[in-house]
């Protein structure tokens, strides 16, 4: 395309890049705006979910401790009511069959030991409850549970009150349960607490990153890439618009921002080439009005001489024999004198500025009367003349006798161009303007001075055989005309040649068909 696209496509011999400056991407906004505020909210949330399991735990565990009292009181108390050792011991030790009791021990109203099981044993020496503390339970008659230490180790400490049958105290329950039961099942709770927040941010996260790729980022990426595509020379490229209704409104504005830059460098190449055209006109018309007014001067200055020896060599010419040498010298003088005159009528022709007499005419016409003009020529080299064209084409609003000297230089041009050419005349009617052909199958003209043929004085005729005016004459006059010369090669290899005239020509019309 245009210079726009080459910049596009290379910078410094390496493909162009989109400049990335420092920042976080989509994915990692997600993260730190989204993630991570849920995650903190599953955090806080989960810690007091965690710490409300920890209390049912707890409460649970202390419940265990309940059931079995529940469960040893009453044949405890019917043992101590009947001073049984024996079956005290052995309903202490129903109460350790469970993993959740680690001592029991039985207390009467002054809160002496009666017995104990599991635990520290009596014999080590080893405080368990002490003595007024005991009592004072035992006679409230209230259940109670308390954190304490048996020997060195910490416990919960359940006691139950005892009554005999009559329902009166008669001494204290108490079952134990190590503090490290709490903290492991604590321990095993927050575990699981833990595991459970950090499975549950992870499938978080990975739904919404996964939600972020197919509903943002592969359509980004997608942008993305067209844009690199574009920016890597290929400005024919478009972008699917695919995706959420956004990202489909950046890719179609987008497309649209390169089709009007398209469209912006397609104008601003034809400003260009109108621009190179116009100038190249201005440039031609001020060389062949330099030209034309060098021409001017000299056929002015050599015309009287010319006239004068004209004139002279007749008056010889009547005053010697026809059959002498001095008559043939005489007569050759009057031949070159003529060839000259002919030249500066040509000269004078291209100096002279044309005031054309538009007028309509018939196409058909001017192609039988410039034939008409060129045959006797055709036929002293041999050439053989045809005119092709539609039978009745539409009028045209030229200079008749203008541009019937147009057909002249060319068709004498390729009858010119080599001995028994075939040289063909058509015309076409288009719906803008009209367009005479000549065309001819002999040598044709190379490239390289094909530009240089309405050039005034430039010729690829032999010396003396022509001036190289007749094409800078036919320039200026299609071009008064407000139309344009094509040269082109042939179809059978010779030179074609297109005359193109405006169907508004630049001067106005005038009725009067001729």
């Amino acid at each position: 395309m245009g210079e726009i696209r080459k910049t596009a496509a290379r910078s410094n011999g390496t493909e162009r890049r989109f400049p990335t400056k420092g920042g976080i991407g989509l994915r990692w906004i997600l993260v730190v705006y989204v993630v991570a505020p849920l995650a903190l909210a599953m955090a806080v949330a989960g810690g007091l979910i965690l710490h409300m399991w920890e209390r049912n735990v707890e409460e649970r565990m202390q419940s265990d401790l309940e059931m079995v009292a529940r469960a040893i009181r009453l044949p405890l108390s019917h043992a101590m009511e009947r001073q049984r050792e024996g079956s005290i011991e052995q309903a202490l030790q129903a109460a350790l069959t469970t993993d959740s009791v680690y001592s029991a021990y039985a207390f009467d109203m002054e809160g002496e030991r009666i017995a104990a099981v599991g635990g520290p044993s009596i014999d080590d020496g080893q405080d368990t409850t002490e003595a007024d503390r005991v009592s004072e339970l035992a006679a409230e008659g209230e259940r109670a549970g308390e954190f304490g230490e048996i020997g060195e180790r910490r416990v919960y400490s359940y006691f139950v009150p005892l009554s005999d049958s009559r329902d009166r105290a008669s001494g204290l329950l108490q079952l134990t349960r190590r503090e490290q039961d709490f903290r492991d099942d604590r321990a095993r709770a927050r575990r699981v607490g833990l595991i459970g927040v950090s499975i549950a941010t992870l499938v978080m996260a990975l739904l919404v990153l996964v939600g972020q790729y197919g509903a943002m980022e592969r359509h980004f990426r997608n942008l993305i890439d067209g844009m690199r595509r574009v920016a890597g020379g290929d400005a024919d490229h478009r972008l699917a618009p695919a995706g959420p209704q956004e990202i489909a409104s950046i890719s179609a504005s987008f497309n649209e921002m390169l089709d009007s830059i398209q469209a912006a460098e397609r104008e601003i190449e034809r400003n260009r080439r109108t621009r190179v055209a116009m100038e190249q006109r201005l440039r031609m018309q001020e060389k062949l009005a330099a030209v034309g007014q060098l021409a001017a001067g000299v056929a002015h200055e050599l015309g009287t001489p010319l006239g004068t020896v004209s004139v002279a060599a007749q008056r010889g010419l009547r005053g010697v024999s026809p059959d002498s040498p001095q008559a043939a010298t005489l007569e050759k003088i009057r031949c070159e004198v003529q060839r000259m005159e002919v030249i500066i009528r040509q000269l004078l022709d291209f100096s002279h500025s044309r005031h054309l007499q538009i007028r309509t005419v018939r196409p058909e016409k001017l192609a039988a009367s410039a034939v008409s003009a060129v045959r006797d020529e055709a036929g002293r080299h041999k050439a053989h003349l045809e005119i092709t064209g539609p039978a009745d084409p539409p009028t045209i609003a030229a200079d008749p006798i203008a541009l019937e000297q147009v057909l002249v230089n060319l068709l004498r041009n390729a009858v010119q161009s080599a001995p028994g050419v075939h040289v063909r005349l058509g015309w076409k009617a288009g719906s803008d303007g009209f367009t005479y052909t000549v065309e001819d199958d002999g040598p044709g003209i190379p490239d390289d001075i094909r530009q240089r043929l309405f050039e005034p004085f430039f010729t690829t005729k032999n010396v003396g055989s022509g001036t190289g005016l007749g094409l800078a004459v036919v320039h200026g006059i299609i071009d008064d005309h407000g139309g344009h010369v094509r040269i082109h090669e042939g179809e059978s290899g010779g030179t074609r040649v297109e005359i193109f005239l405006p169907r508004e020509p630049a001067t106005p019309s005038m009725p009067n068909p001729s």
